[in-house]
């Protein structure tokens, strides 16, 4: 099962093995971790599971699509090259390690 890492807000890193087929944002949310909210449940029709990747993981991923870089336009203080949904990230094997870093808010 891949890990993934996730900085919280207040800078804690929480590693947690995620599923391969179910979302960034789902494995967040199944381990409690703060600031990924996901109040849309991953229909990517809000922010709030805005994330800024790992520069390293940035070319990794596939790129964005555009009803994510649509939302990405009312997350807090995106940045156009990280800036990511968690909803819109499945995970796959090849994303073992995968860091993500979230905001001091979402929206």
């Amino acid at each position: 099962m891949p890990t993934i890492i996730y900085h919280d807000p207040s800078g804690v890193r929480h590693s947690v093995d995620v599923p391969q087929g179910s979302t960034v944002m789902e494995g967040a949310r199944a381990r409690n971790i703060p600031g990924i909210l996901g109040d849309c449940g991953g229909a990517c029709a809000c922010s709030t599971c805005h994330v800024y990747v790992a520069p390293e993981w940035v070319a990794k991923l596939p790129p964005a699509k555009d009803m994510e870089i649509d939302m990405l336009d009312f997350a807090f203080e995106p940045d156009p090259e990280r800036s990511r949904l968690t909803c819109q990230l499945t995970v796959t094997a090849a994303m073992d390690g995968l860091v993500v870093i979230i905001p001091a808010q979402q929206v």
